[in-house]
């Protein structure tokens, strides 16, 4: 009997809830239905809309209770305004059509959010958007690569060999004096500064920093990129042509540079990699392009020997590291997804 009862219970609080199931308070009409309170059909035309919009608009318009009391003066407008409310959601076909999505989907929260508030977001010419985007992406691509470069001279300024070499020449060109002048009244954390200035200008302008780590180039910002793209690509082109004429057609021998540009293309290497300074990176040794050279690794089959005995090499340090045999113990084990208990 009890069971009974509260299946009743259950069914009676459904009952009461299925009207309002759908809406969403703040949207459209709000918890109740915009074709009920202009007392027309789902499939009303918009004839019928209007004439149930005006019909309504005349029995309660603030104006038919001007001069009843405040409490029918204040019921009259919040009636007028939601018959108003319901005509301008029904009169629109594309907000009728996101109405009615809303009624047959009421389980999407999300997406009949988004719907509504879509229609008074700003509209923005599309152009502006990509403008805007591309001097974003320029802006911050430009302000990566200066911090990449300013990384890099701090880096040789502290290096001890480019210092000393640094200070020699800041030396041997009057920047900087051995001997404090009398009449020079800076402290010496000043004249220390003032060094530290020197000798980091000097690195600026002797070294030559090459690949991800070079000076910025106003050209290589996305926004110039794209300007200059015509131009770019009448000059690979040409470049194109012309290498098909000389190589394949009239087989002539490589020059050193397209002997390289082979190097770095087997090599799978960016220009940015490729150019990359050795100071930054001393300890690629192994990728001397005088090796490359002399081993002739622009023809493929002699690149391919050369790579495939390279990763024997590896392999083999490899089988010798106490590290990596570690490693391949852990990975035997389960790698990152195995479960362990205890104090391990």
């Amino acid at each position: 009997m009890a069971h009974i009862c509260e299946s009743k219970m259950i069914i009676f609080l459904l009952l009461l809830v299925s009207p309002s199931y759908g809406f969403l308070d703040g949207l459209y009409c709000g918890l109740e239905n915009c074709y009920e309170i202009l007392g027309v059909t789902r499939d009303a035309s918009k004839g019928e809309i209007t004439k149930g919009y005006r019909r309504l608009a005349r029995k309660w318009h603030p104006d038919m209770a001007a001069k009843s009391s405040e409490e029918k003066k204040k019921e009259h407008t919040e009636m007028f305004q939601k018959i108003a409310n319901a005509y301008e959601i029904l009169k629109d076909d594309e907000q009728r059509t996101d109405y009615n999505y809303m009624l047959d989907n009421p389980d999407e929260h999300l997406a009949n959010y988004y719907r509504y508030y879509r229609r008074y977001a700003p509209k923005v010419d599309i152009r502006i958007v990509i403008a805007v985007s591309l001097t974003i992406i320029s802006v911050i691509q430009y302000w990566g690569s200066w911090n990449n470069y300013q990384t890099a001279i701090n880096y040789l300024c502290k290096e001890p060999k480019y210092r000393i070499q640094a200070i020699g020449i800041a030396k041997a060109e009057g920047l900087i004096s051995g001997k404090k002048d009398r009449k020079d009244k800076r402290t010496k954390e000043e004249i220390r500064n003032d060094e530290e200035e020197i000798i980091k200008k000097v690195i600026e302008e002797k070294m030559d920093i090459r690949g991800g780590y070079s000076k910025p180039n106003i050209k290589d910002v996305l926004w110039i990129q794209l300007i200059l793209s015509p131009y770019y690509l009448v000059q690979y082109m040409i470049w194109w042509c012309r290498w098909v004429w000389k190589f394949w057609i009239c087989r002539e021998e490589y020059g050193e540079e397209e002997k390289l540009y082979l190097i770095r293309k087997y090599l799978k290497a960016s220009r940015s990699q490729w150019e990359a300074s050795p100071v930054l990176f001393p300890l690629a040794k192994e990728d001397d392009i005088d090796e490359y050279m002399r081993k002739q690794l622009w023809i493929k089959t002699k690149f391919d020997t050369w790579k495939t005995e390279r990763e024997e090499e590896m392999k083999a340090k490899l089988a010798e590291s106490a590290r990596y045999k570690s490693f391949r113990r852990y990975m035997k084990k389960g790698g990152p997804g195995q479960m362990t208990f205890g104090p391990e």
